[in-house]
């Protein structure tokens, strides 16, 4: 793990004061499985920032989802989506191998610590979710970090989910409802992890809370532009 890299490392040969707007995404410096310090750091408070707010929505879903439920059960998969969204901002804040995974994990043990009703099921619920949003960075080549790749991971972090939870929670289901929860939770994850993930990734970017990471630079030269 090294603790040396700059944020200008992540640059490459690319200043960051170039009048050209930049196409494409800044990728990890150094190496690329490299961490530092910054790294494991930042991913651990997003993660448990992240887990603190899973908990929040725990007591806060209910009522929406029951609306949802009245009239079409499988809808229930919108109010689902919210808990998508760590591994797609870990993985577009920290973009290293592993960073999505991590800050979902991270995200389900805090919520977990409270307490909430799924119990143990929320841990295992948190490696599927990350797992998917690892997937889609790792199809990308951690080359990638904007608003499709956002979408992306959003959307590929609910179809192991939806699988879990029909062993778990929707056994009474038929095919054609487990089919539509996880079609609707798919489209739900792009919608709202993915593209509230990336306005929030941008958000923390142009506030300066990134700057030792490539998407601090990207709004730095986007600035400068």
């Amino acid at each position: 793990m090294s603790t040396t890299n700059t944020p200008a490392a992540s640059a490459g040969s690319t200043s960051s004061t170039s009048t050209e707007p930049r196409r494409g995404s800044i990728r990890a410096s150094g190496q690329l499985w490299g961490w530092r310090t910054v790294d494991l750091l930042t991913v651990s408070f997003l993660g448990a920032a992240f887990g603190v707010a899973y908990w929040a929505w725990g007591l806060a879903y209910t009522a929406p989802a029951a609306g949802l439920e009245a009239l079409f059960p499988p809808l229930q998969g919108i109010t689902g989506a919210p808990w998508l969204m760590a591994g797609v901002v870990g993985g577009l804040v920290i973009r290293r191998p592993g960073s999505a995974l991590l800050c979902e994990v991270v995200a389900a043990l805090v919520s977990m610590l409270p307490g909430t009703k799924w119990g143990f099921t929320t841990l295992v619920s948190g490696i599927l979710q990350g797992l998917g949003a690892e997937i889609a960075f790792l199809l990308l080549g951690y080359a990638a970090f904007g608003l499709g790749a956002a979408l992306l991971a959003g959307a590929l972090s609910a179809p192991l989910e939806a699988l879990y939870e029909w062993q778990t929670w929707w056994t009474d289901w038929d095919l054609g409802y487990k089919l539509a929860y996880a079609g609707i939770l798919t489209v739900a994850g792009a919608i709202i992890a993915g593209g509230l993930g990336w306005l929030l990734t941008r958000g923390l970017a142009r506030a300066g809370a990134l700057g030792a990471f490539p998407a601090g630079q990207e709004a730095r030269e986007s600035h400068a532009v």
